[in-house]
């Protein structure tokens, strides 16, 4: 389009200045105005450089919006510098190194541009320029949308940027806008960036999505409000504050953000109020750092769509959460590193698939009036140094309410734990903790599980239908006082010659100070009575096995050196230290289970073990599905292992190579204290292939201080396999017909000895499919004779895999 000419309008009080004339240009139009002229811009392309000192009012000719365009091949298209009227105008430049409108001096009204550029920023406003900007369109691909600098300031109304290659809105260098209604979207940088001491923004019912980066970024000392708002859909976090930013949002939504919803680092400070969180990939909060501090009201955090907790304070940073809902979430609230501090008031956490409160590192949480429902676990006080208070607290359809483990000292005062599926209270690995006037109704395990070491104090506690018992206490540490019970009794964990609390004052199932009474405990249960055998008599089993030479010579050697070390304890000498605990490695079916069962025995008639029985386990019998009922588990099966092997198969998985966030490690940190613990009360046996075997210990090197030596279970060779097929046939009384045993020989040797091949299994199950065979063979014969019935012949082999 040709460029047009321009009608200025004077307005001047002077009669001889009340005119119209057509000039053929901006420039010379704006030549001949004066202060209050109106310039009508006919349609047209005008290639000029415009610089506006005077008040007058530049404007594109009614009914044709976008039919001006000031459009120069470089340089800034339209500079400002006096409170001017703009209104009706499309804008373009081209250099990327200058604004498309440059506003720097006084009050102008921009209304109804748009501004489509490929510039250094579609809008620039400096220094003491204070503008009122109205329903303005910005595209710049090239650069900032909207910049706001050197302390200038303005109001912007019903605006949109529609794209941005850096920020959509960029305030710095002590500047101080307001938005309202606003748009920003599809924008490279940050959808909002304010930096700088002194430089802020106020945003009202302004919308900020599609952002390539954060949506809102405040930092070094800038400040930010934002009400009624809404950042979403964004590639990175949504609202990022660091070095002392400060941010209040009032009445906003951050909604569907891959990364942090919203993360504070350096002494930012953010306030939340009446605000949503919501379907966020990592942390809905994310708070770093002393000196940081979220606090938030009536807000509400929910729906993650990753696998991280939803508040997260660490590095000495502080949370306030007054009554808010936390919901949705595979954990609400994780708190860790000495300094840092969540305070809960008033709130209710639900829905959560693992840990409501996880506390660690030295962190403190204070949970005041909250309720917890509906999560794995309810609050977790992981380790020494972490504590703080749950006051008032009730604790609903988790599986365990509260954990303490591993030195953590909470207090725990008035709180409620319903219907756990497991224990209401868990305190275990040297935890400590105080609980008083704390209440379990309902559990599908004990009301209070206490386990050795632990230095835990209760004070009038109670419990109602708990399934395994109100209180399970170790025999000394902890104690209880004022506690009652509707259950019959309280059980103690120590086998033998432990203590059972026992009321001292009528009213209750434990009196003011619990005294213990010695009892003999039952045996463990589901653990059957293995016969008395002599060393020498199992030794002759394990001699009967088939191969295993260097196996036999292993077990053979600890045996005698056990043996004498006990003998030279009877003599009065000093005994060498035998660690007991055992690595097996090898393929499946190499006898690994047989032997360790016979190396139970034989610790049992040496008198080292109690029972010498078996207890077999594998990932899946000590790995939870969630936080906190791993080492519940593990407690368990160790504890079915007192006085015998705990014997634990394909150990190497409890510590897979692409772990994360996998409950393996928990499981093997709790065997590892057992074992230190209970060192003379069960015998732990590792097992599993030799490789697997061999990184799962170089991994976790405090494993592997706790074992003696490892012991290899090579693989039968084919006369072994035949020999185990011999010892199969003579129990079931059936007989190896001549050529049969070279037949055998050579299908174990052609017989493929990948991942499927069993071993000692597969002899076995070779001798089963011929039994198979003969028996097809044999039912159809009219009469049969007892050779009939017994002679495995070659054509009773198998075909080969």
């Amino acid at each position: 389009m040709a460029q047009g000419t321009v009608q200025v309008t004077h307005t001047g009080t002077s009669r001889w200045r009340r005119r119209t004339g057509e000039y053929p240009s901006l420039a010379a139009a704006l030549e001949a105005a004066g202060d209050g002229d109106v310039l009508t811009i006919a349609p047209g392309t005008y290639r000029e450089n415009l610089v506006v000192r005077q008040a007058v009012t530049l404007r594109g000719p009614e009914g044709a919006i976008g039919s001006v365009r000031i459009a120069p091949p470089d340089g800034v298209p339209l500079t400002l510098r006096a409170s001017v009227t703009v209104q009706d105008l499309h804008i373009e430049g081209q250099d990327v190194a200058a604004p498309a409108l440059l506003v720097e001096d006084g009050t102008p009204e921009l209304l109804d541009l748009r501004i489509t550029t490929r510039s250094a920023a579609g809008i620039e406003v400096r220094g003491t320029a204070r503008p009122t900007v109205r329903r303005c369109t910005v595209d710049n691909p090239a650069g900032v949308g909207i910049a706001v600098v050197d302390g200038a300031a303005g109001v912007f109304e019903e605006c949109e940027v529609v794209s941005a290659g850096q920020a959509g809105v960029s305030v710095r260098g002590g500047a101080h806008p307001r938005f309202e209604r606003c748009r920003i979207h599809h924008a490279s940088g940050a959808g909002i960036a304010v930096t700088g001491e002194g430089s802020a923004l106020e945003g009202v019912g302004c919308e900020v999505y599609e952002i390539k980066g954060a949506g809102l970024q405040i930092a070094a000392r800038a400040t930010a409000h934002l009400s009624d708002s809404s950042v979403h859909r964004t590639s990175g976090d949504g609202i990022t504050l660091d070095t002392d930013a400060v941010l209040t949002l009032s009445d906003c939504d951050i909604h569907d953000v891959p990364e942090n919803a919203v993360d504070l680092r350096s002494r930012s400070v953010l306030t939340l109020t009446r605000s949503t969180v919501r379907r966020f990939g990592r942390n809905g909060l994310s708070v770093w750092d002393p000196g940081t501090r979220v606090d938030a009201n009536q807000c509400e955090i929910h729906d993650s769509t990753g696998d991280y907790p939803a508040v997260w304070v660490s590095d000495g940073a502080t949370a306030v959460l007054d009554a808010c809902r936390v919901h949705d979430v595979p954990d609400a609230l994780f708190v860790l590193d000495r300094g840092s501090r969540v305070d809960v008031v008033d709130s209710d956490l639900s829905q959560v698939r693992n840990t409501a409160v996880s506390v660690s590192d030295g962190a403190t949480a204070q949970l005041d009036d909250c309720r917890i429902r509906e999560a794995s676990t309810g609050a977790w006080f992981r380790d020494h140094g972490s504590g703080g208070t749950l006051g008032g607290c009730t604790i609903d359809s988790v599986q365990t309410g509260v954990i303490v483990t591993k030195g953590a000292d909470p207090t725990i005062d008035r709180c409620t734990v319903t219907s756990p599926a497991e224990a209401g209270f868990y305190v275990s690995a040297e935890g400590r903790g105080s609980f008083t006037g704390c209440r379990v109704t309902g559990s599908g395990g004990y009301g209070f599980h206490v386990t050795d070491g632990c230095r835990t104090t209760l004070r009038k506690c109670r419990t109602e239908r708990c399934a395994r018992g109100g209180y399970e206490f170790p025999e000394e540490g902890a104690s209880a006082e004022d506690c009652t019970s509707d259950e019959s009794a309280v059980r103690s964990s120590v086998p033998e010659g432990g203590t059972v609390l026992t009321a001292t004052q009528p009213g209750g199932l434990l009196g003011t100070v619990p005294a213990p009474r010695v009892t003999a405990a039952p045996p463990a249960p589901d653990v059957p009575v293995v016969d008395a055998r002599s060393s020498q008599d199992v030794l002759g089993e394990l001699d009967g096995l088939v191969g295993l030479d260097s196996v036999k010579l292993e077990v053979r050697t600890l045996t005698n050196m056990i043996e004498v070390g006990r003998k030279r304890q009877e003599a009065g000498l000093k005994a060498a230290s035998v660690r007991r605990h055992l690595v097996f490695t090898g393929n499946p079916g190499t006898g690994k289970t047989t032997v360790a069962r016979l190396y139970g025995e034989i610790l049992a008639s040496l008198g080292v073990l109690e029972r010498g029985h078996l207890v077999e386990v594998s990932r899946v019998d000590l790995v939870g599905e969630h936080i906190g009922s791993t080492a519940i588990r593990t407690q368990e099966a160790f504890d079915r292992a007192r006085g015998g092997v705990l014997f634990v198969d394909e150990a190497y998985a409890l510590s897979p190579e692409d772990s994360g966030r996998d409950f393996g490690r928990e499981a093997i940190d709790t065997l590892v204290k057992l074992m230190e613990d209970h060192r003379d009360a069960v015998v732990v046996i590792v097992a599993g292939y030799t490789a697997e075997m061999e990184r799962f210990l170089t991994v976790n090197p405090g494993v592997a201080s706790r074992f003696s030596r490892t012991i290899t279970f090579g693989d039968y060779d084919p006369d072994e396999l035949l020999r185990i097929v011999g010892q199969q046939a003579d129990e079931h009384e059936y007989r190896l017909a001549p050529g049969t045993d070279e037949a055998l020989r050579a299908y174990f040797t052609k017989l493929p000895k990948g991942p499927a091949f069993g071993n000692g299994r597969t002899a076995r199950q070779t001798f089963e499919s011929m039994v198979e065979r003969h028996a097809g063979r044999v039912a159809e014969l009219a009469e049969t004779s007892t050779d009939d019935l017994t002679l495995l012949y070659p054509e009773d082999l198998p075909e080969l895999p």
